[in-house]
């Protein structure tokens, strides 16, 4: 079985994410959306709300699981065995970023990282950025999927 974590914050799942996770459905057998738990982070939304956007959005996906966790994300790879970590780049900063990070897993733990490019149209989209439209009463409808406008 090909398994593959889709790792991050999701504070709040963006277009952005839902881009990546839905172009990355053909390649795997399961995409598991590992929501990471950072104490060094002030989230906007709570971790259940955070996760429930994302349960109802892909509810009738069954290769798409959602869990929480905790630590290394390799940890977490090795104790669900996923082999490889879906990751999606917006632009050279982010490329740069992750290329460091995925050559530090593969030397360490031998996890592959596959790495997806926006699409145009969402490219431009972050949660920092759907944070500070929404804290100053913008129209995030076109950022973030059905699921977090509900709320």
């Amino acid at each position: 079985m090909k398994r593959a974590i889709f790792p991050g914050s999701f504070d709040p799942i963006t277009l952005g994410h839902v881009d990546i996770i839905n172009r990355g459905l053909p390649l795997f057998n399961e995409i598991v959306i590992a929501i990471g738990l950072n104490s060094d982070k002030n989230y906007m939304f709570s971790l259940e709300q955070r996760k429930q956007f994302i349960e109802k959005y892909y509810k009738n996906v069954p290769k798409v699981k959602v869990t929480t966790y905790t630590g290394l994300t390799t940890e977490y790879c090795k104790e669900i065995n996923a082999d490889f970590i879906l990751r999606g780049l917006r632009n050279p900063a982010d490329f740069e970023f992750e290329k460091a990070i995925a050559q530090t897993n593969r030397k360490l733990t031998k996890i592959e990282t596959v790495f997806l490019l926006t699409s145009a149209d969402t490219a431009f989209i972050s949660s920092s950025i759907v944070r500070d439209v929404y804290r100053h009463g913008g129209d995030i409808s076109g950022l973030v999927p059905p699921s977090v406008l509900e709320k």
